[in-house]
């Protein structure tokens, strides 16, 4: 099932689907607006998520282990922030709660000597539930030596919803901001490492053939990015073709074959049926040529095609609203992106009937998995870049039993880059005392607890999140980013859209969902 964001009235549909950005009936941007059984839907094809059901408490004597796949994707955070700032009413299914949390970095200890993953634990109470614990995992990634060279081809959306202008950039298209992302990857790139643009609209083109990233070679590269122009429909799943072959033209051994789509995600041409887009990406990832996508605009975002291509497409996902967007993702964290060191990364929670009465995941609800296909080394799961931080959280009852029983086990298992299995093991005592990275982590899933109106909120409120960042001031102050957060809960509370007060007491316990 799809859930879409709607427009009201002819003649603002038909200025959202022109311009990439409507007209409200109050004056604003087009997007979800409260009503009185909470979203509006209609049948419009744009503004379209995948469905996110929550994850719900689970009982410890029946079911004690979780399973999930692991990544780092972050777009959602960056929808979440693009419909804040708009002054929309926030769609729930754009809310991923992991991707809010994980679009942050936090100070986890690095792996051990010879481990790609390091994995520890924290434990505190439940700032939205009093009775209840959270249980916070932090991951981080090796920081490793690139080795070999890099082989990437962009793969760009010229369509016409590209011309777009994107809300608050004062005039900048969705092309625009796709430009400056791919000087800024130029910029990383040294000698012998090659890039290729494929182009798609109405048709296909090549613009510039794969060509080596020498000082000589970058202002032609340069030049085929600043032509480009938008026009026309969108063949997305033609473009992927001839982005593909042109990776496995220029193949380098030993290095980082990568494919970089930059796209609205509207493929009106070829393959538009989900269904068949994931077995089409399936295909083409066997290769050993990696995916990334990097999502823009807000006129017709397709999120779902864009979650598709990410998941099954062994890269990541990240969506750009800002520029400043566009150099995080492509100049602070291009190691972390595009360089991957955990393959198939999943992780196997295991809790104690004896001290955890049930338990809940937070997030990760479209990446569940059994536990045959947690044990299964074959099992797809998700890519993890180098130096990079995963953080996963539990809200967890504790039972009253006086035992020395510890909370939990966990057990990372991942894929290294020599190609060999490897596994990360951690026990949780209940002891491990929380840090103001977690506190911060905490703040983060209320919000998208709130913003999603989740069953599962309790007492969680938008003030409540606020009078606890007013108290991490100093902490906030070093990083940008997490300034920026506590300024977008003020504005989303601001808002008036979230004030929906407690939430009731949650659904009976059960077991957790698979894939």
């Amino acid at each position: 099932m799809k859930k879409r964001l709607i427009g009201l009235g002819c003649l603002a549909m038909t200025a959202a689907l022109l311009s990439g950005c409507g007209v409200a009936p109050n004056g604003g941007d087009m997007g979800y607006y409260p009503m009185e059984d909470g979203i509006f839907e209609s049948d419009d094809e744009n503004y379209v998520y995948d469905e996110v059901i929550e994850q719900g408490f689970v009982d410890t004597a029946q079911t004690p282990s979780s399973y999930f796949s692991l990544d780092r994707n972050t777009a959602g955070y960056s929808l979440v922030r693009a419909q804040v700032r708009e002054g929309l009413q926030i769609a729930p299914d754009s809310v991923r709660l992991e991707e809010l949390v994980n679009y942050f970095d936090y100070a986890y200890p690095a792996p051990k000597a010879g481990e790609a993953v390091g994995v520890s634990a924290y434990v505190s109470d439940c700032p939205w539930n009093d009775a209840h614990s959270l249980l916070t995992l932090g991951l981080r990634t090796e920081e490793a030596v690139r080795t070999g060279s890099a082989n990437y081809v962009l793969l760009i959306d010229v369509s016409g919803s590209m011309g777009s202008t994107v809300w608050g950039t004062e005039g900048q298209s969705c092309l625009d901001l796709v430009k400056y992302g791919a000087n800024k990857l130029v910029d990383t790139l040294d000698e012998g490492d090659r890039l290729s643009i494929v182009t798609y609209a109405s048709g296909v083109s090549t613009v510039l053939e794969s060509t080596e990233a020498t000082a000589e070679n970058k202002p032609a590269i340069r030049n085929a990015i600043d032509r480009l122009n938008a026009y026309g429909s969108t063949n997305g799943s033609g473009g992927l073709d001839r982005a593909y072959e042109q990776a496995e033209a220029f193949r380098t051994e030993d290095g980082n074959n990568r494919v970089i789509l930059l796209s609205d995600g509207d493929f009106n041409v070829g393959i538009s049926d989900e269904d068949e887009l994931t077995e089409f990406i399936q295909e083409k990832a066997k290769s050993g040529i990696a995916l990334s996508v990097a999502a823009v605009g807000m006129g017709n975002m397709r999120d779902d095609f864009m979650q598709t291509l990410a998941l099954n497409g062994n890269g990541n996902y990240a969506y750009i609203d800002t520029p400043l967007e566009a150099e995080k993702v492509f100049t602070e964290e291009v190691a972390g992106t595009l360089y991957t060191v955990a393959h198939d990364a999943k992780a196997g929670i295991t809790f104690d009937a004896d001290t955890v009465s049930s338990y809940r995941l937070l997030g990760y609800d479209m990446k569940t998995m059994s536990e045959d296909d947690f044990n299964n080394a074959d099992t797809d799961a998700g890519e993890i870049g180098s130096n990079l931080c995963v953080t996963a959280m539990y809200e967890i009852v504790r039972t009253d039993a006086d035992t020395d029983a510890p909370l939990a086990e966990v057990a990372v298992r991942y894929r290294n880059t020599a190609g060999e299995d490897d596994e990360v093991t951690l026990t949780v005592t209940g002891e491990e005392q929380a840090t103001q990275d977690t506190a911060f982590a905490a703040c983060v899933a209320e919000f998208a607890l709130v913003l999603r109106r989740s069953q599962y909120r309790g007492s969680a409120s938008l003030e409540s999140v606020l009078a606890r960042l007013e108290g991490m001031e100093e902490y906030l102050s070093s990083d940008a980013y997490k300034q920026e957060f506590a300024q977008l809960v003020a504005l989303a509370q601001e808002s008036g859209n979230y004030d929906y007060g407690p939430a009731a007491a949650p659904e009976e316990t059960g077991t957790q969902a698979a894939l």
